[in-house]
């Protein structure tokens, strides 16, 4: 009985499997079939330098995936936090930057929108890095944590509204500029500063000095993209070339070389710990 029971349930799951991705499977084969269509994106052309930024980039962030989760299990538990992070800053621009590189190898054109949903998601990560390795040795205002994402929101809001065309490009520029401004005031002169400055050991302190002069330094290399993009009138070919590729190797830049920052000193206070 209980064999003839299960072969029914099992056709009807499989009725009701095919009835949902028939229209996906269609479609997609149409689409597919489409020669213009499969003109654009049959190939990554050899010299399409950009493209190719976006392949390589793709990989290095998957790498840092997998390496920043299996360190996980060599920290002690208030580090796992810190480092699951990191992983996920790395999956998820892994995964924009999949979308990116089709849209580009697809149009020529810049994937800003899901551009701006990477940095959406990844860039308040790598803000709450600063908020948790601090955390993890001693009591943090919840204020840092806010005061970071509001600077990160209105940095990215208005990068998006000069890229998107929803606001004139200089205006935007500046918005954006005020909210890195803002960001760069806390992690220098503000609370978690003075927190690091206080509270933090040796190491924490030589991590979270390095993080923010990432944040200063690595993240300048973003108003570079915006004004090579935007703002010298150059031509749009041009242009869309030099905004992603300075994007590309600043989104490689910091978000893989903040991780590592979080790794190494999550490694170090980990040791220290067990040998104490």
């Amino acid at each position: 009985m209980h064999r003839q029971t299960a072969a029914p349930d099992r056709f009807w799951t499989n009725k009701k499997l095919a009835a949902v991705t028939a229209p996906l499977v269609g479609g997609g084969l149409a689409l597919l079939s489409n020669p213009t269509y499969a003109a654009s994106t049959s190939v990554l052309k050899q010299n399409d330098f950009v493209g190719i930024s976006f392949w390589i980039i793709s990989m290095a962030l998957i790498a840092a995936t997998v390496f920043f989760f299996l360190e996980r299990d060599r920290v002690s538990p208030k580090w796992k936090t810190s480092l699951t992070v990191s992983g996920l800053v790395t999956l998820v621009a892994a995964v924009h930057y999949f979308y990116m590189r089709d849209v580009w190898v697809a149009t020529g054109t810049s994937p800003t929108v899901f551009r701006y949903i990477d940095w959406l998601i990844t860039v308040p990560l790598l803000m709450i890095e600063f908020y948790l390795i601090l955390a993890a040795i001693t009591k943090v205002s919840v204020g840092v944590f806010w005061r970071l994402m509001i600077g990160t929101l209105v940095m990215l809001v208005g990068g998006y509204l000069g890229e998107a065309g929803y606001m004139p490009v200089w205006p935007a520029f500046i918005i954006g500029m005020a909210g890195w401004a803002y960001i760069l005031y806390e992690i220098f002169l503000g609370e978690a500063s003075k927190v690091s400055a206080a509270s933090a050991p040796p190491s924490v302190q030589s991590a979270f000095n390095t993080m923010r002069w990432i944040v200063t330094i690595g993240w300048a290399i973003y108003p570079i993209g915006y004004f090579f993009g935007y703002l010298t009138g150059a031509g749009p070919e041009s242009s869309a070339n030099a905004l992603n590729i300075i994007y590309n190797l600043a989104d490689v830049l910091n978000k893989i070389a903040f991780g590592l920052i979080i790794w190494a000193v999550a490694v170090s206070e980990s040791e220290k710990a067990a040998k104490a």
